[in-house]
C-alpha cells in the first residue's frame, strides 16, 4: 500500500528531511584524513539529538549505530567503527535518516577525502548525475520504472554497473514503505507517481561489476571485486506540478540539467 501524504504530513516530512539534510551539511567539515567513522557517527548522533530528533538507523532491526558509513568498496550499510580510519584519497558515503515529529527523512552523500584520483572523481560525479536524472523523471503520471531506466542508461554509457539488490523506498511514518524504487528498469513500468507520494532515490554505482557480498556482520555490503562504489540519495515528494527534493542541500542546483 503506497501512502499518499496530506498537506499536514508533507509539512512534517519537510521538517525531518531538512534536519537530515542539515546533518549531512554539518558533518562535512569533520571529514578529514585521520578521523574514524565512529567519531563521525558520534558527531551526527549528537547533532540529531540536539535538534529534538532520533537517528532512525539506531537499533533498526539491530543496526548498532546512528548513521551508515561506507568507505570505498563498501556499497551500503557500513557500520561506523573506531578501526575504520579515513585516509587521503578515500571516498566515504554517510547515510543519515532522522526521525522527527513521527516522520523519517533520509539522505546520503559520497564525500571525497583529500586527493582523489580522476577515475574515482568521475565515478562519484556520474553517480550524482544518475541520481539527479532519476529525480528529473518524477512527476504525476510517470512511473517508478522510469527512474531505474534512466539511471541504468547513464551508468552503462560510462562503463559502470548498477547494484540491483538494494534500492530506494517509500518513506514517511515508517522508515521503509512502499514502493520499492529499483535503480534499473524499463520505462513505463512500475507504480504510477501521484501527488503526495514520498520516496527515496539512491542509486549505488560500481566502478567494476555490479555483484556484491554481505559481510558476516549482517549489514555491511561490499563489491565482490573490491572495486569502489559510490552513492547519493534524496527524499522526493511528488507534487501536482512535478516533484520537490525535500533533502536538497544549499550547494545543489534546484534544476539540474544532465
Amino acid at each position: 500500500m503506497i501512502s499518499i501524504k496530506s498537506s499536514r504530513e508533507i509539512g512534517l516530512m519537510r521538517e525531518t528531511a531538512t534536519l537530515a539534510r542539515n546533518t549531512l551539511v554539518y558533518i562535512e567539515s569533520f571529514i578529514k584524513p585521520g578521523i574514524s567513522t565512529e567519531e563521525l557517527n558520534q558527531i551526527c548522533h549528537d547533532y540529531i539529538l540536539e535538534h529534538g530528533a532520533y537517528p532512525s538507523p539506531l537499533n533498526y532491526n539491530g543496526f548498532p549505530k546512528s548513521v551508515c558509513t561506507s568507505l570505498n568498496e563498501v556499497i551500503c550499510h557500513g557500520i561506523p567503527s573506531k578501526s575504520d580510519i579515513v585516509k587521503d584519497g578515500d571516498i566515504l558515503n554517510i547515510d543519515v535518516t532522522t526521525y522527527l515529529n513521527k516522520f523519517h527523512g533520509d539522505t546520503n552523500k559520497t564525500f571525497l577525502v583529500g586527493n582523489v584520483s580522476d577515475e574515482i572523481q568521475k565515478l562519484v560525479d556520474v553517480t550524482y548525475q544518475c541520481m539527479r536524472a532519476g529525480i528529473n523523471t518524477v512527476k504525476p503520471g510517470s512511473h517508478i520504472g522510469d527512474i531505474g531506466a534512466i539511471i541504468q542508461e547513464i551508468a552503462h554509457d560510462h562503463g559502470y554497473s548498477v547494484v540491483e539488490e538494494y534500492c530506494g523506498h517509500g518513506i514517511g511514518r515508517e522508515f521503509h514503505e512502499e514502493p520499492q524504487v529499483v535503480h534499473v528498469g524499463k520505462k513505463g513500468t512500475g507504480a504510477e507517481c501521484k501527488p503526495g507520494m514520498t520516496f527515496t532515490i539512491e542509486p549505488m554505482i560500481n566502478l567494476g561489476s555490479r555483484h556484491c557480498k554481505l559481510l558476516r556482520d549482517g549489514w555491511t555490503v561490499i563489491t565482490k571485486d573490491k572495486k569502489p562504489s559510490a552513492q547519493f540519495e534524496h527524499t522526493i515528494l511528488v507534487t501536482e506540478e512535478g516533484h520537490e527534493i525535500l533533502t536538497l542541500r544549499p550547494d545543489e542546483q534546484v534544476d539540474f540539467k544532465i
